[in-house]
């Protein structure tokens, strides 16, 4: 059986709501992260970065979303969740690495400027904000503005990222889209909304959501 070590509040959410739309049987080994929002050193015992989403199956050890996604797919997917058309498959391949490789950096960057004034000694702290203001001023602000536009042309004319139904593509990208319409200025795309609006309406969704426990992507 499956088995997914489960940091709160982090990407490993989509593990559990891929699991779920595949109805697959599985257990959680929880972690919980310390007060500065690290994961755990129990982690490490798992996998030498002490990151999560980690799964362990069959003797093997796993961690990265996208490779995750891939190998529950390739092993128990019989398809599902895999567009038919060569053509529209490489787009869901596509997603799956764009995801981690080009989303979430840039909102990781984000984060990091909006709290980098508050993490330094007083002192500092206005030379830090001037940093900050540039990095968002230069770097994210547009970069998040090419990248939204970006999301809102590929979902506008079915719904999905890839297609014209649910894919792995869409479960990959759920989390940059939930943390940009929260906290990254895509609370005002309807296009990114519905998107948002729709998955977390999904029965397996919420499922996942129930077994892997509160969820604040904001």
């Amino acid at each position: 059986m499956i088995t997914v070590h489960h940091l709160n509040n982090s990407r490993s959410q989509r593990v559990l709501w891929l699991l779920e739309e595949l109805g697959l049987d599985y257990e959680i080994v929880r972690y919980q992260r310390d007060p500065d929002m690290f994961a755990p050193p129990e982690l490490k015992a798992i996998h030498p970065l002490g990151k999560s989403p980690v799964i362990t199956d069959n003797g093997l050890t796993i961690a990265e979303t996208g490779a995750i996604v891939d190998y529950i797919l390739d092993t128990y997917g019989q398809g599902r969740l895999v567009p038919a058309d060569p053509k529209t498959r490489l787009q869901m391949r596509y997603w799956l690495h764009y995801a981690e490789g080009s989303a979430m950096p840039l909102l990781l960057l984000k984060l990091i400027t909006s709290q980098l004034p508050a993490k330094v000694p007083g002192l500092i702290r206005p030379i830090a904000r001037q940093i900050a203001k540039g990095l968002e001023a230069k770097m994210v602000t547009p970069g998040l503005k090419t990248h939204l536009a970006f999301w809102e042309a590929s979902l506008k004319d079915t719904g999905w990222f890839a297609g014209h139904a649910l894919s792995a593509a869409d479960i990959m990208m759920s989390f940059p889209v939930e943390a940009a319409v929260s906290r990254a200025g895509a609370g005002q795309s309807a296009i990114l909304q519905d998107f948002v609006a729709r998955i977390h309406a999904r029965d397996a969704y919420q499922r996942a959501l129930s077994r892997g426990g509160p969820y604040d992507y904001a």
